[in-house]
C-alpha cells in the first residue's frame, strides 16, 4: 500500500454515522469526504496531509467499521481494508458518537483496539448537542486517554484535537508535503473501468473494484512517481445522464467528480469500446474537461479484451461524428482486464503534459499569423480583420493573446482559425488552446 514516505499515519475508525468524514474534512483542506446521514457512504478510503504548527501527518478516512465479517462483498473489503489502515498506523482517532451515547459497538471496537496495541486518542463527536454534553464522560469507561470532546460539524474543539495529536505523533525527518507536480483525473460512466485502472497504475488495490454499479462514491487519490514526476491520480464515482441522476447522494457523487476535474491538469475520460455510440454524457464531460476547464483530455477506449478490433466495433465505425473533438485529443485502446496498452498510458501523459508547456517565440507567432492572414484575411461585415501582435502568457493551459483592431469583432469562428493554425502546425494534440484578444491602438 503507498503512502507518503516518512509522514506519520492517522487512522479515523468508529462505527457508522458517528461523523468520521464530518471530521476529516474539517482538518483537510484539500480532499473532500462526502458527507450523507446514510449507513455505509464511505467505502474506499481517502487521505489527506495535515499540516499543524509546521507539523506534518497523513490522516485516512475510513469507512463504518464492523468487527464481523460482512455478507455484501463490496462492504466485506471496506471493511478488511479499513482493519488493515489501522495495522499499519502510528495513531487512531476512536470517534464516537457523543448525542447517541456509549453502544454496544462502540464497547467492541473499543476492545478491539486495545488489542492492537495503538496508540489511541479517543473523540467523542457533536458535542454541541445537550445530550451529549450530558452524555461524554461516560465514555471514560473505555479506557482510553486522552478523551477529547468535539463538534466536528461547527469545530468546537478541533484545535484542541490537533494540538494532541502532534504530540503523540513519533517525530520524523520530514515535516512538509510537496504538491504533486501533475494531477490526474479519472472520469466517465459508472463501470467503465475507472478504478481498475487506478489499481493497475499505482501497482496495489487503492480502490474497491465490483461489477456493481456505483461501487465507488467519492473522488480517491493515490501518488505515483513517473519519470522522475510526482503525480497525483485522482479515481471519480461514475457519471450518469443528468436526467438519471435524482438521489441525493448521487448528486454529492457527481459533485465530487467536477470537483476532481477542476483540480486536475489531465483528464483520462474512460469509454466502454464496446458501447454502440459515445453517450451523450461522455461527451459533456469531454467538452467540459477540454473546453470549458481548459484541461488537457486523453480518451482511453477500456475493455478491448471483449472488442478485439476496435476500428470494425460500431463505436469505431461512428466515431467519425466526433471527430471535432477527437482529432484535438489522443486516444488509445486498453484492456484493464489483461492489461493491454495500459503501460502506454502514463508515456503519453508525460507526452502531453510536455506538450502543455510549450513556449512559442511571440515575434514567430506574430510574423506567422499575420502571413496566414494576408493568404486568408478575415472579415466582419466587410470590416477587415487584423492582428497588430501576438504574445504567449501561459503555458498548461497554453494562452494566447492577440492584440487587434477590434477585440470585439473576433467571436468564436475567427478564435477558432486560429486554433486551427497552430494544430495544424505544432503537435499539440490533447492540449486546450486559449485566446484573448485585447485592442491595439494605432496611429
Amino acid at each position: 500500500m503507498t503512502m507518503h514516505a516518512g509522514l506519520p499515519r492517522v487512522v479515523l475508525v468508529g462505527r457508522t454515522n458517528v461523523g468520521k468524514s464530518t471530521l476529516f474534512n474539517r482538518l483537510s483542506s484539500q480532499v473532500k469526504s462526502i458527507t450523507y446521514d446514510y449507513h455505509g457512504v464511505t467505502r474506499d478510503f481517502l487521505k489527506d496531509v495535515i499540516e499543524w504548527q509546521g507539523r506534518s501527518f497523513e490522516l485516512l478516512d475510513t469507512g463504518g467499521i464492523a468487527l464481523k465479517p460482512l455478507l455484501d462483498d463490496v462492504a466485506e473489503r471496506a471493511r478488511l481494508k479499513a482493519l488493515g489502515l489501522i495495522e499499519e498506523a502510528d495513531l487512531v482517532l476512536f470517534v464516537c458518537d457523543g448525542k447517541a451515547g456509549l453502544t454496544t459497538d462502540d464497547r467492541a471496537l473499543s476492545k478491539m483496539l486495545h488489542k492492537t496495541g495503538k496508540n489511541v486518542i479517543l473523540v467523542v463527536n457533536k458535542i454541541d448537542a445537550q445530550i451529549a454534553q450530558e452524555q461524554q464522560y461516560e465514555f471514560e469507561r473505555l479506557g482510553h486517554k486522552p478523551v477529547y470532546a468535539i463538534s466536528a460539524q461547527h469545530g468546537r474543539g478541533v484545535a484542541d484535537l490537533l494540538e494532541a495529536i502532534v504530540a503523540h505523533l513519533p517525530i520524523t525527518g520530514k515535516v512538509r508535503e510537496e504538491e504533486p507536480q501533475v494531477k490526474i483525473a479519472l472520469i466517465g460512466k459508472p463501470n467503465v473501468g475507472k478504478s481498475s485502472l487506478l489499481n493497475l497504475l499505482v501497482g496495489h488495490e487503492r480502490a474497491l473494484v465490483s461489477p456493481v454499479a456505483g461501487t465507488t462514491r467519492e473522488a480517491i487519490a493515490e501518488r505515483v512517481t513517473f519519470y522522475q514526476e510526482d503525480i497525483l491520480i485522482t479515481d471519480t464515482p461514475g457519471v450518469r445522464k443528468k436526467r438519471s441522476v435524482e438521489d441525493p447522494l448521487e448528486k454529492l457523487m457527481v459533485k465530487s467528480t467536477l470537483q476532481a476535474v477542476d483540480d486536475a491538469d489531465i483528464v483520462l475520460l474512460l469509454v466502454d469500446a464496446t458501447a454502440g455510440v459515445l453517450a451523450d454524457q461522455e461527451l459533456k464531460l469531454a467538452f467540459y474537461a477540454f473546453e470549458q476547464k481548459h484541461k488537457s483530455v486523453i480518451v482511453l477506449f477500456n475493455k478491448m479484451d471483449i472488442q478485439d478490433d476496435f476500428a470494425k466495433s460500431d463505436l469505431g465505425r461512428s466515431i467519425d461524428e466526433y471527430r471535432h473533438l477527437m482529432n484535438k485529443v489522443e486516444s488509445l485502446s486498453i484492456s484493464c482486464v489483461d492489461g493491454r496498452n495500459v503501460g502506454k498510458i502514463m508515456p503519453l501523459v508525460h507526452e502531453v503534459w510536455q506538450r502543455a508547456q510549450t513556449r512559442f517565440g511571440d515575434e514567430e507567432l506574430t510574423r506567422w499569423f499575420k502571413k496566414e492572414l494576408e493568404f486568408k484575411p478575415l472579415y466582419h461585415s466587410s470590416e477587415l480583420l487584423e492582428v497588430y501582435g501576438v504574445q504567449q502568457v501561459a503555458v498548461s493551459p497554453i494562452a494566447i493573446v492577440l492584440k487587434v483592431n477590434k477585440p470585439e469583432w473576433f467571436g468564436p469562428s475567427q478564435l477558432a482559425f486560429f486554433e486551427g493554425l497552430m494544430r495544424k502546425k505544432y503537435a499539440l494534440k490533447s492540449v486546450p488552446l486559449r485566446f484573448f484578444c485585447r485592442h491595439k491602438i494605432t496611429r
